[in-house]
Parts: C-alpha cells; structure tokens; sequence
C-alpha cells in the first residue's frame, strides 16, 4: 500500500515538472526581443527569417527595442526646442540649427550613418517628458535639466551632460537692476513646468515678487514686450539666445541685460526612456565621443588624417585596425550594438565638441558664450571623457 501510494506522488511529481519545464522554455525576460506584452502582436517573421522589432499601437518602439525601432524605421525621431536660438531654433529657411540639434544629427550618425536622417519633434517643457514616456521620440535632446527628481519620476534617463549651465536673470538695461536683490515687488516671468519655478522662489526667499508662467518662449517674449514682465529667468544660455535675438524694433540685444549672478546648477543632456539600457548606452556614449575626439585633436576636418596613426586608443575609436606583439589584426568591439567605426561616422558628420560649441554658441556667434565650465577637464573644464577601450 504504501509502495502503490509513493509510486502516485512521483508521478505526480514528475507531470508538475514537466508542466514548469514546458513552461521555462516558452518563457522570456524583460528586454529579451521575444516578451510580448499582454494582448501584443507576436513579433512578423520578416523573408530573410528574421523578426521584425514589436512595436506599441502607434508604432513606436516600446523600452528596450529603440535601437532595432529606429534602424527598421530608417530615422531617428528626436525631440527638441524649436525657440531657442543657439540651442534648437529654425532658420529663415525653416531648417533646424542649433547646439542641441548637432548631438541629435549625431546620434543618427551613429545609428544610421546618416546624421540627416533625423525627424525632429518640437516639445514645449510641458510636453517633453510625456512625449519620451510615450515612445513618440526616441530620445529627448532639449536644454533638459538633469534632477533627482526627473530621474527617479519622469520615465527617464539621463545621459552625459553637454552643457553646464545655470540659471539667471535678464532685465531691460534701462531698468537699471543690477541685481535680484533690487527687484523687490517686481513681476518675474517664467515657462511652467521647468525648474526655474522652484530655483527663483528659492533665489527672492523673503523678498516679495509675483511670479508669472507661461508655457513656450514665444508667449513669455510677447508678455516681456508688453511689459507684464520685469524681468525673465531662465538657464542663462537660453537667456543669451533670446537676447541675441530680441527684435530691433524693441532697441535688439542692446536693450536687455543679463545679471552676472547664477542662482541654480543646471546640467543639460539628452534623456532616453528608462527600461532600455543598450539604447541609453548609446545616446551617453556618442556625447562621450565627441568630448573624446576633442582631446585626441581629431575634427571634422581631419578624422580620414588618422588612418595610419600609431596611436592604439585612437585606432581603437576610429575602428581602424589593431595589430598586437603577435601578429593579430582585430577591431575593437565597444559591445554597444554599432558598427565598429561609428565615432569616426560621428565626428565626420558634426565635428568634435569645440566644433559643435564655437559653431552654436560660442564668442564668435551672437550668443557670445566663452567656454566656462564647458572646457575639457584639461582646460581647468568639467568635461571628461571616460576611456573608450
């Protein structure tokens, strides 16, 4: 009897092992290219045998699919200001140009081996964190501040900063403020739904002021025009591109003044959705690239002047050919999901990060920014490159 009763456990025993181990097999994790979600399409088989990446109801790569989305879509969907000179502005021609729209051609470099092969959404601040959640950009390379708070809440990730900034404030000359401490019961003006809010509240403490918000550039400026604003706060490079850019009818850049203080810290980077490391990956290690081709001295210019360098770190990010004491030629593979030879792809299509910087907004353009914290590390700056081995 008890023989009869052992022999019925093991078989049952074995019918609930055999269901997990059918189980385990159909079964993938989080990021794996086969997990669907419930209710999803399973991934198309494509003639070559290939899948398909899956993609959510409007078509956009969900987390973890962005790089093979954008390939199969053959464009890079970037998300950007569209008002603020110098950074994301469009030309007379209605092209865009700008500090932030280079690191967006740059990626495309990358990925595409195209830098034009860009589409380039314009998001309110209101707008950008919902839009890179949602999956209708792939990336979000807008004069974005890097916080505690955006990282842990927003969906978000933050990649390398490219640029350093702080916030300020910026005042008609002839009101004669020469600094925040003498704007008591003045109307200050910010966009909503950024952190210049909560920095100039901080910055009047008791000093009273009333606050107004308005939510694009183009709104603040005509409510400074009209003179509901005594002064507009924000990142001082944004300052800057709209004072280069204050219309002649109103007395042009001459007429506004931006205070030497800064009251905040705000680094500005692109920010990719969380849940999609390799993509993310990609995004912080092309901003590194272009601080790394600036210490190696490699430009636009003359990136095809490296083919027959010694330099192994130089061969290395170019994808050239490395020999070692044995004899083997290899070519590094940075594990990123790129063809080797991407950062020469990169650097040839925009240039190096003084290239993009005194091209956009540095002492030559009308924003007429020196490099400041903006300086490689060996310049006495806060731009570093770790090593790309």
């Amino acid at each position: 009897m008890k023989t009869t009763k052992l022999l019925a456990v093991l078989a049952a025993l074995a019918l609930v092992l055999a269901a997990c181990t059918e189980a385990a097999d159909t079964t993938t994790t989080l990021g794996d290219p086969g997990t669907t979600e419930a209710g999803a399409e399973e991934p198309t088989t494509t003639a070559g045998g290939g899948e398909e990446p899956t993609t959510t109801a409007g078509g956009q790569a969900p987390a973890g699919d962005t790089l093979a989305e954008v390939q199969s879509r053959g464009a890079l969907n970037c998300g950007v200001n569209d008002a603020v000179p110098g950074f994301g502005f469009r030309d007379p021609d209605g092209n865009f140009v700008g500090f932030d729209i280079d690191f967006c051609k740059a990626v495309a470099a990358a990925v595409l081996g195209d830098p034009e092969a860009v589409e380039y959404v314009p998001l309110n601040a209101q707008q950008r964190f919902t839009a890179l959640q949602s999956g209708e950009i792939d990336v979000l390379i807008r004069n974005t501040t890097w916080t505690s708070s955006r990282d842990g809440g927003e969906g978000a990730t933050f990649a390398h900063t490219t640029f350093f900034d702080g916030q300020g404030m910026m005042v008609r000359a002839e009101d004669g403020f020469a600094s925040i401490d003498d704007m008591a019961n003045t109307s200050i003006c910010s966009l909503t739904g950024t952190t210049t809010e909560q920095n100039v509240t901080d910055r009047f403490g008791d000093v009273p002021f009333e606050l107004l918000t308005f939510e694009d550039n183009e709104v603040l400026q005509q409510a400074f025009l009209a003179g509901q604003c005594d002064g507009w706060t924000s990142d001082k490079s944004q300052l800057a591109g709209v004072r280069s850019n204050f219309p002649d009818t109103e007395g042009g850049p001459d007429a506004l003044t931006i205070l030497d203080e800064t009251f905040s810290k705000e680094p500005l980077g692109p920010a990719t959705r969380d849940g999609d490391t390799q993509w993310s990956q990609i995004i912080d290690w092309v901003v590194i690239a272009i601080i790394q081709a600036e210490e190696f001295g490699i430009e636009s210019g003359n990136v095809d002047t490296f083919a027959d360098t010694e330099d192994v770190n130089i061969r290395r990010f170019l994808g050239l050919e490395i020999e070692d004491d044995e004899g083997n030629v290899t070519v590094f593979e940075s594990g990123l999901g790129l063809e080797p030879g991407w950062g020469a792809d990169v650097i040839a299509a925009v240039g190096n990060y003084a290239e993009i910087y005194a091209r956009n907004v540095g002492p030559d353009t009308p924003l007429g920014l020196e490099r400041g914290p903006n300086s490689l590390w060996t310049d006495g700056g806060l731009l570093y490159a770790p090593p790309y081995r």
